[in-house]
């Protein structure tokens, strides 16, 4: 790591704590939803219920990812961000007092606020403070720490009572508060808003006092130069063809994220476990999916920026055919009365390959590619709009899931998101478009037909 690089690294570091704590509110109906629904439960859920609070997060990350640009513009990326901790914070501590189903539900809408507009702010504000060569690997960040989050509450959960659960979760927030306050602010963004000084200070923060910034800083502002002289309103960038083509395969990558079926791995991991009927401690199995992610996204940081979005996506999704299909075929085995007593490790190793091959492609990258693919002037609106797209599918897949396996069973249920992973397969390979080394405005050159 270079000097000139080390800074971006460290404030890459210093955002992604609040990655971290946002993990923790995926994480904490894991182990806390058993708990909740066990018959000496303080607050005794049924598993509708328990449904509820693990599904309504998701409703509240889409509601909070929709006006979070707007904020990051209106905000500063910076507090922005730092602003978000305050409905987390909100959500555990709603949670730590409740006594109603009803204060779990309002408390999960509340922490997803929080959560989705993160999942906007903390890709915007990495990719606006990355140079090229490095910007793949540090916007891999999000999706690491997310999953460190959520490692961190599968862990904790384990050890502790679930009403001890929300302190050592929302403990988290304050760490990041400290850690990033002192951060630069994104120098694009405070070259939007016309102080040219700070925004040279912020650069050099970034890239080391010998740095020289002249270049990059011109780049900034020739960018921002030419929006304002275009001054094309948003609904007529949106209409372009570089708009529509960046903006269908942002939804596209967000799309085929969750029909991946990763939400369902990470809700119900501990359930489909157990109803594979295998040996090992459900709570152990449901620990080593983040645990494997946390290894996959480290390896993606490594190659994004040697192999390129598209092949490490391509090698996810074929990887996920195949490990749905074989975790489809073993339920199927299950269901109609066949000997499985010897393989019951399948399923584990089925899924663990999966969630291995999830995170070196589709766990990471779709949450980089909107600020590489978005032109400047619909980024914002359109990165909160793909963030809560995401989520709302999350939400439809999440709540979908219980009643797909009880009307064709398991292994049709699997079968069907191992065939959506075979149209992302499909959509990687012939619409998508390769973003690795090339600047926004080349980018956008190739999307508006200028270059090919």
């Amino acid at each position: 790591m270079t000097s000139s690089k080390s800074s971006q690294y460290i404030y890459t570091l210093a955002v992604t704590i609040v990655v971290i704590a946002g993990g923790t509110v995926i994480g904490w109906s894991s182990p806390a939803l058993p708990q909740l629904q066990s018959p000496d439960s303080d607050v005794p859920l049924t598993p509708e219920e328990g449904s509820w609070v693990g599904s309504l997060l998701t409703i509240g990350c889409f509601l909070g990812a929709l006006p979070a640009g707007s904020i990051a513009d209106c905000l500063g990326r910076k507090w922005a961000i730092m602003s978000m901790t305050i409905p987390i914070l909100t959500s555990w501590v709603m949670i730590f007092f409740a006594k109603t189903a009803m204060i779990f539900y309002i408390a999960r809408l509340i922490g997803g606020l929080g959560l989705g507009a993160l999942c906007t702010l903390v890709p915007m504000y990495i990719g606006e403070i990355a140079e090229e060569s490095i910007k793949g690997t540090l916007g891999t960040g999000f999706q690491l720490m997310l999953v460190v989050g959520i490692v961190y509450a599968y862990s904790v959960g384990a050890a502790v009572k679930y009403t001890m659960l929300p302190l050592l979760c929302g403990s988290i927030n304050v760490i990041f508060l400290i850690a990033f306050f002192m951060a630069p602010e994104s120098p694009v963004w405070l070259v939007v808003k016309g102080r040219r000084r700070e925004a040279e200070a912020s650069l050099r923060r970034l890239r080391g006092a010998s740095h020289d910034i002249t270049g990059e800083m011109e780049a900034v502002e020739e960018e921002f130069a030419k929006q304002n002289e275009m001054n094309v309103p948003f609904f007529q960038a949106i209409c372009t063809r570089a708009g529509i083509l960046s903006f269908t395969m942002c939804l596209g990558c967000m799309f085929f994220q969750q029909v991946s079926g990763i939400n369902i791995v990470i809700f119900y991991a501990g359930n489909i476990f157990k109803d594979a009927g295998s040996s090992l401690d459900p709570a152990i199995a449901a620990i080593l999916i983040p645990l494997t992610m946390t290894f996959a996204t480290i390896v993606s940081a490594l190659l994004v920026d040697r192999l390129g979005r598209k092949i490490l996506l391509q090698i996810s999704a074929g990887a996920m055919i195949i490990c749905l299909g074989v975790l489809g075929y073993f339920f199927y085995m299950k269901d109609n009365g066949q000997d499985i007593s010897n393989i019951g490790l399948v399923p584990i190793g089925a899924m663990i390959l999966y969630v291995l091959l999830f995170g070196i492609g589709y766990g990471p990258i779709p949450w980089m590619i909107s600020s590489e693919l978005l032109p400047p002037e619909i980024k914002s609106t359109c990165s909160g709009i793909a963030a809560g797209f995401n989520w709302l599918v999350a939400f439809v897949v999440t709540k979908s899931f219980q009643p797909l396996v009880a009307g064709v069973g398991s292994a049709v249920t699997f079968w069907i998101f191992s065939g959506f992973n075979a149209l992302s397969l499909i959509f990687v390979t012939f619409v998508l478009l390769e973003t690795k080394g090339k600047s926004i405005a080349e980018v956008q050159e190739i999307l508006s037909g200028k270059k090919i």
